[in-house]
């Protein structure tokens, strides 16, 4: 059953106006051809992944290795480390400040970590597919859409929704994953949304002068009407709240039909159909660290 809004003031009823009044909230129309998928590579070469043992030959914290092994965050490795959860060449460690060195065997809640090379795959997620690495109901996975594709461990930066399709970073490089993901960073994400109904103007004027939700407030950086069709939106936030986009549409008693994440920091779904996957470049890998104030990684050096 569909959890009722808190009703809004009624909206004056307006004449009907042609449809030259949209400007505002137009795209041009696209004139360019469907554009061709790209077949993804079958493994990641040295021209597209970074060795870490070229930057961490010295002894580093223990929380920044297991960051580094892509297992967690460094937030969530200090919590490991705190329960009691981190082994350091088959000790316990629960202290915060412990080094290690490549050379150490380290293991977190039963499982060895390690320094594998740091990997960056962009998936375009389908419908139907879980935003995590496995699923108990034995429902298809963004893993299962690369599976056996780098024969390291990746993990999803962020989420989206089971039936939300769009772009997704998957990755090994735990403190990248862990900036992108919050929100100080202001990671742009861009959404298309189909909706049951034309929205007016005067709602998406409202919609990008900010509405308030029930997890509080929530002001779009843009918000703009499809060329291509009236009830196709395009909206760009930077938070990431759970279900936001759905919500947003849902506050103007619209319904969410079709919903795809376009564009994620930077990054576009250009020549990726459905379902398909790549290997970042390594002008798209060190963008998103600069954008997240991570130092860039040199690709020729040997570990």
């Amino acid at each position: 059953m569909k959890k009722k809004r808190p009703e809004r003031p009624q909206r004056q009823q307006r004449p009907d106006r042609k449809r030259g009044k949209e400007e505002p909230f137009s795209q041009k129309k696209s004139t360019s051809k469907p554009r061709k998928a790209k077949k993804a590579r079958k493994g990641p070469d040295r021209s597209n992944r970074a060795e870490q043992e070229s930057y961490l030959r010295d002894e580093i914290r223990l929380n920044k290795f297991i960051a580094h092994a892509g297992f967690c965050s460094r937030r969530d490795a200090d919590e490991y480390i705190e329960a009691g959860k981190v082994k350091i060449n088959g000790k316990v460690v629960t202290e915060l400040g412990t080094k290690v060195s490549a050379d150490d065997k380290v293991e977190v809640d039963g499982q060895r970590v390690s320094l594998e090379p740091f990997v960056y795959i962009l998936l375009n997620k389908g419908k139907d597919t879980i935003s995590t690495t496995d699923d108990e109901k034995d429902r298809n996975t963004v893993l299962d859409a690369i599976e056996d594709a780098t024969g390291y461990r990746v993990y999803p930066v962020g989420r989206l929704d089971r039936n939300t399709m769009g772009l997704l970073v998957l990755t090994n490089d735990g403190d990248l994953a862990h900036r992108l993901m919050h929100p100080s960073y202001k990671v742009k994400k861009t959404y298309e949304v189909e909706t049951d109904r034309i929205l007016t103007d005067d709602e998406l004027i409202e919609m990008r002068n900010g509405i308030e939700l029930e997890d509080g407030p929530i002001q779009p950086t843009k918000v703009q009407r499809s060329g291509y069709k009236p009830n196709i939106i395009i909206i760009t936030v930077f938070e990431g709240r759970n279900h936001l986009i759905r919500r947003m549409l849902n506050y103007f008693d619209a319904e969410v039909k079709k919903l795809k994440r376009v564009r994620y920091a930077g990054l576009n779904d250009k020549d990726m159909r459905v379902g398909r996957w790549r290997y970042l470049k390594q002008k798209e890998i060190n963008d998103l660290r600069k954008l997240v104030k991570l130092d860039t990684l040199d690709f020729n050096k040997e570990g």
